[in-house]
């Protein structure tokens, strides 16, 4: 059987790359709009009555519009921009979070992609909050780099323009939008400070976590933290530990690649410490495009089909 999907939004960069995913999926048949049509509401309603599942690519204001018309339909509906991630009556689309979070996706009417920067985050957070190590009280600080292509056509315009510098902090008002979503989904009573940055390569991310020991509810190594974290994504497909780690010899002079991990919808997570384990350094890998967006899409929709969570996705 094939599933017929719409992409709504299907120009953007998050469109694009989930089309680019369905090409070659065994299961799903990506369909767009024509570009006259793009913003009728009655064709994206008729494109909707007639796929099996629709995938929002828009901005916030549109995807908020399209998802009413979803509802009016009864279409089931992935939203990929930021306007539901934190609403009630979505459920949140990281199926690796907690254990009935793939149970939920699959059963859900409407779904929301999570944000790429809080993906890498809670990914860390989550499972030391889970475990006991962090508690709700933490004061966290997240610092962070990310390819451009995650400011979406606007940035990749301005660097074929030649108007982007080597490395740049943005954000610089602390209050990015992923910041309502960092704390929904941790439970923390304060803010984070966030420290977003985009880098001159196209795409690639570290999502970095640093803590001293004090602020961990008891003393533990790296290598406990390590524990923690495998045992949270035993038998996860698309998370888990990265080759190096603290204690290996080559981690002192280790270049962690952002881009290394580009083109896939995988996630890595690392965890260093100095000599006598009183501060570390978590750091998620992922591609911003892919389990930062696109390739969670697909995941979800994989999910929400009764199909295995990885098909049609490279690890």
């Amino acid at each position: 059987m094939t599933y017929r999907i719409f992409i709504d939004g299907g120009v953007g960069t998050t469109g694009l790359r989930v089309h680019e995913r369905l090409e070659s999926h065994p299961a799903a048949n990506a369909v767009v709009l024509d570009d006259d049509l793009r913003k009728d509401s009655n064709a994206r309603r008729a494109m909707m009555a007639e796929s099996d599942i629709t995938i929002l690519c828009l901005p916030d204001d549109a995807a908020r519009e399209s998802a009413a018309l979803a509802d009016e339909l009864g279409a089931r509906v992935i939203d990929a921009s930021s306007a539901h991630r934190t609403a009630e009556g979505w459920v949140y689309g990281f199926a690796e979070l907690t254990d009935d979070a793939a149970g939920k996706i699959a059963t859900a009417q409407r779904i929301t992609n999570p944000g790429c920067y809080p993906t890498g985050f809670l990914a860390l957070a989550r499972p030391l909050m889970d475990a006991g190590l962090i508690t709700a009280d933490a004061k966290l600080v997240v610092p962070a780099v990310s390819g451009f292509s995650g400011g979406g056509k606007s940035l990749i315009g301005k660097h074929e323009a030649g108007g982007l510098p080597p490395h740049a902090a943005y954000g610089l008002a602390m209050a990015h939008k992923h910041i309502p979503e960092m704390i929904h989904y941790t439970g923390l009573h304060t803010k984070p400070i966030f420290m977003p940055s985009i880098g001159a390569f196209y795409a690639g991310m570290l999502v970095h976590l640093p803590l001293h020991a004090a602020q961990l509810s008891k003393s533990v190594t790296a290598a406990d933290i390590r524990e923690v974290l495998a045992s949270h994504y035993e038998g996860a497909a698309l998370v888990g530990l990265g080759a190096a780690q603290a204690g290996d010899p080559q981690t002192a002079s280790l270049l962690l690649d952002a881009a290394e991990i580009v083109g896939r919808n995988d996630m890595e997570l690392f965890v260093f410490a100095n000599d006598d384990n009183s501060q570390f350094w978590l750091t998620a890998r992922l591609d911003n495009l892919g389990k930062g967006a696109s390739g969670a899409a697909v995941q979800n929709m994989n999910l929400a089909l009764g199909l295995e969570p990885t098909t049609g996705l490279v690890a």
